[in-house]
């Protein structure tokens, strides 16, 4: 079996601190179970923008594309769009995958463990953008093939949980592009075999909070996926803990959803959680669901045992709550 080859771009601002943290973190976790990875380094990002004169430089591009297996990326600045919109795109992530669920010791808005999985490459976020005098425009953009793609990943992620989908959509306004959304999602959902039911995108983000557990799986578009999943996260206990999933055809992107954070960049305290879970997702794409397991298991008895960094009302710095994860791994 040839050995998974991860390119890991560790970003900007806090992302090369949080990067540090989560490989301190997943070498721990390949050792014990002896998973051997090639792992290579690659540069995007504001700071990338400012060496090479472009966010991302072509030889991370062909890396990326032409040797990775799966890219773990950190969180970047302001040239955000033109690294995650085009790694994305040119990479055929297709499927976000989002979940949010309450830890231990972390204070939730609600109890939450749900999974969004949201269309990646279309919607508004297609970019197809025009003005005229007075006036401008965005195209949005909905296939067929490209929801039935998306549905049938969150066909395979209900079979693994409650075999439940909800599909949140606004299709008594946009009635053509949401609609079509809507009557092909489900179509695919039930030739799978899996419980569908569908909520207006409005009415979804009053419920996620009012009754998170009401959702399941959610089935969505791109820039509703986009608001959702961060609404998730927050109820969940705030965006340090988010990790995410963009999932292709034979490729693969792990990120955490949370930003660059300048401001306290270089200062040791950011929280890695999201990076760190970002990571087990991606042993699990690769097939080590046990290893993965356990990285996400460690980081709640960390959680639980008090293990905290500032954000969450601790003292530790990122490196030493890595230190302290890696020792419920071991």
């Amino acid at each position: 079996m040839a050995v998974p080859r991860v390119l890991v771009i560790p970003g900007d601002g806090i992302g090369p601190e949080v990067t540090d943290a989560a490989m301190y973190v997943l070498e721990k976790t390949l050792d014990m179970y002896g998973i051997d990875l090639e792992i290579r380094y690659a540069e995007a990002g504001d700071t990338a923008a400012r060496k090479y004169g472009e966010p991302l430089p072509s030889e991370t591009l062909r890396l990326a594309k032409n040797w990775a297996d799966v890219v773990l990326k950190g969180p970047v600045g302001e040239t955000a769009r033109d690294v995650v919109v085009v790694l994305r795109r040119e990479l055929g992530v297709y499927a976000n995958i989002r979940p949010a669920r309450s830890l231990p010791g972390v204070v939730s808005v609600a109890p939450i463990d749900l999974v969004i999985v949201r269309e990646n490459l279309e919607d508004v976020y297609a970019g197809i953008e025009f003005s005229v005098p007075g006036a401008a425009f965005a195209v949005k953009v909905v296939t067929e093939e490209g929801t039935r793609r998306v549905a049938r990943v969150a066909a395979r992620y209900a079979s693994s949980r409650s075999g439940r989908v909800t599909i949140v959509h606004k299709a008594n306004v946009l009635r053509v592009a949401d609609g079509l959304f809507r009557d092909v999602a489900r179509r695919v959902l039930e030739e799978e075999g899996v419980a569908v039911d569908e909520m207006y995108v409005d009415a979804a983000a009053m419920e996620m909070v009012r009754n998170p557990s009401r959702f399941d799986v959610v089935l969505t578009m791109n820039q509703y996926g986009d608001i959702l999943s961060d609404l998730a996260a927050q109820v969940a206990g705030g965006l340090g803990l988010a990790p995410s999933a963009n999932i292709g055809d034979g490729k693969a992107l792990f990120e955490p959803v949370h930003g660059a954070a300048w401001d306290i960049a270089g200062k040791g305290v950011a929280n890695p959680t999201a990076m760190i879970l970002s990571a087990a997702m991606m042993l699990e794409y690769l097939g080590y669901r046990e290893a993965a397991s356990r990285m996400e298991l460690a980081v709640e008895q960390a959680l639980a045992a008090g293990f905290t960094t500032p954000d969450l009302g601790g003292g530790l710095s990122t490196m030493d709550y890595a230190r302290a994860v890696a020792k419920f791994i071991q």
